[in-house]
Parts: C-alpha cells; sequence; structure tokens
C-alpha cells in the first residue's frame, strides 16, 4: 500500500506527541470533565483502544475471508457506547490504558505496512447498503484518530481553563 508509509508516520508522531502527554495528566483530569457525548478522557482513550483492536481484526479478516466482509459493525447504533460500558474504562487502570492505547496502535501500524496490495478493494460491510474497502478504511483510520485525539485537547483546555 503506497499510502503505508506516511499513514504510519503520522501515527507514530502522534503517539510520540501524546503518550508523554496522557501519562502525565492527572486522574481530575481524565475522569471529571465530560465531551458533548458525555464521554470523559479514560472512556474517549478506551474507544481508541476499541478502535484500534476492531481495525486490526477487520484488516486481518479482509485479508482472508470473501469479501463483501460480514464484520460486526461495533460502532453503530450506540454500541460503541456499550463497548465503553462494558468494559468500564472509568474504572480501568490509567497506566494500563495508555501503554494499550500506544502498543494497539503500533501493533496497528506494522499490519498496515504488510497490506497485501491485491486485497486493497476488499470490502467490510459497514451497515446497510455502506461498503467500505480496504483502502479507504485505512487511510480514514487517522482522521477518526485525530477528530478524538482533539476531544482529548479540548477537554484539558477546558479543565486549564477552570482552574
Amino acid at each position: 500500500m503506497k499510502e503505508a508509509g506516511a499513514l504510519t508516520a503520522e501515527i507514530q508522531s502522534l503517539i510520540d506527541e501524546w503518550e508523554p502527554k496522557l501519562t502525565s495528566l492527572p486522574e481530575e483530569t481524565i475522569s471529571r470533565p465530560r465531551n458533548s457525548q458525555n464521554r470523559n478522557i479514560k472512556q474517549i482513550l478506551g474507544h481508541l483502544i476499541d478502535s484500534s483492536s476492531n481495525n486490526i481484526h477487520r484488516i486481518v479478516h479482509l485479508h482472508y475471508q470473501t469479501s463483501p466482509l460480514i464484520f460486526p459493525n461495533y460502532a453503530s447504533m450506540g454500541n460503541n457506547d456499550r463497548w465503553i460500558a462494558i468494559q468500564n474504562y472509568e474504572q480501568e487502570e490509567w497506566t494500563n490504558m495508555v501503554p494499550l492505547w500506544k502498543y494497539l496502535l503500533l501493533h496497528y501500524c506494522h499490519l498496515v505496512r504488510n497490506i497485501h496490495d491485491d486485497k486493497l478493494d476488499s470490502e467490510w460491510i459497514a451497515g446497510p447498503g455502506r461498503n467500505i474497502p480496504l483502502r479507504e478504511m485505512v487511510v480514514d483510520f487517522n482522521r477518526h484518530l485525530r477528530l478524538h485525539l482533539d476531544e482529548i485537547t479540548d477537554l484539558i483546555n477546558s479543565q486549564t481553563v477552570i482552574k
């Protein structure tokens, strides 16, 4: 995949920037303020963990299963909130969550660099009438990651304003 180098370099850069930020946040900041989806920073990072994990599985399945792939869309119909609640990210140890987020992203990058070009047009059924090619799914992942890191930035800044 020709875009793999740029996509994974951006993710590595985000990890390098965000890991020290995340690990330095006090408990009050990661658990108290909430965004428009009523999520705190721990829950947002939990969602990013889930997203990385699910995308890893989709990429692997798209390499050997028939296209279009039937694979549950954990994010549709509010299911991502169920995932966050069931895993109870609010009670998860932050010192476990940040490394898990980092290492899932690193493995995701490894996997992206190893996608077979002949699989890039394989599709995942994301919903009724909505098939997403592997290439599009991988390219969009970084946008999704940045979106949620921006939400974390907003929550950090809102906490700074309060003090």
